[in-house]
This record gives C-alpha cells, sequence and structure tokens, in this order.
C-alpha cells in the first residue's frame, strides 16, 4: 500500500512540474479582449509601401472571411502605391528620352573635327 502511495504522489508531482513548465510556455491560456467595432488589426505604414508590408498585412476575420471594408482599404491604398509608382516610372522614362535625343542632336550639331578635339 506504501507503494502505491508514493506512486501516486510521485505522478502527481511530476504532473504539476509539466503543468507550471507548460503554463510559464505557452501563457495561462487567457483569450484577448476583442476588437471594438471600429477598430482593426490591419496596418499598413505612413511611407511608401514595401512588398514585406504587404506579406505582413493581415484582416480582422469575421464569420464569413474578412471584414470587406479592410480588404478594400487595403487594396485601394496599394492601388494608390502602384498607380504612383507607374506614373513616376513614365516620368522618368520620358526624362530618359529627352537626355538621349538632346545629347543625339548635340552630336548631330558637332562636326567630326569637334569629336577629334574632345577625344585628343
Amino acid at each position: 500500500m506504501g507503494t502505491a502511495l508514493v506512486y501516486v504522489l510521485v505522478l502527481a508531482v511530476v504532473a504539476a512540474l509539466v503543468f507550471v513548465l507548460a503554463a510559464a510556455v505557452f501563457g495561462r491560456g487567457e483569450e484577448l479582449a476583442p476588437l471594438g467595432p471600429d477598430a482593426t488589426p490591419t496596418r499598413l505604414p505612413a511611407r511608401e509601401v514595401s512588398g514585406a508590408d504587404v506579406r505582413d498585412l493581415r484582416f480582422q476575420q469575421v464569420l464569413r472571411g474578412y471584414r470587406m471594408a479592410e480588404v478594400d482599404w487595403a487594396l485601394d491604398r496599394l492601388a494608390g502605391e502602384l498607380d504612383q509608382v507607374r506614373a513616376d516610372r513614365h516620368a522618368l522614362a520620358e526624362r530618359v528620352a529627352g537626355l538621349e535625343a538632346t545629347i543625339a542632336r548635340m552630336r548631330t550639331e558637332e562636326g567630326p573635327d569637334d569629336e577629334q578635339r574632345r577625344q585628343g
């Protein structure tokens, strides 16, 4: 009878240690308070959006998927960023084309003697 009692006590101590260790590692099991009706975990930086920002983007889940307002907001923001990048790229391409045309015009206006003087 004494051996069984020691066995049960050792088992209880081991179970208590496992519980304490699990509680320390995983927390006590409490849940976070729900977000308010207008609150959102969706975050995008105020600066330009990078690929990592988009990959880290998370939406609040509701009964049937995600909150449509959050997804619409994020997509509008990303669409604006893409439009700006495309406009900047187009402006830079026009500027490069203009500079190349200016260089070509300057070369045609110079005579062969001017080019040889510059190189020599």
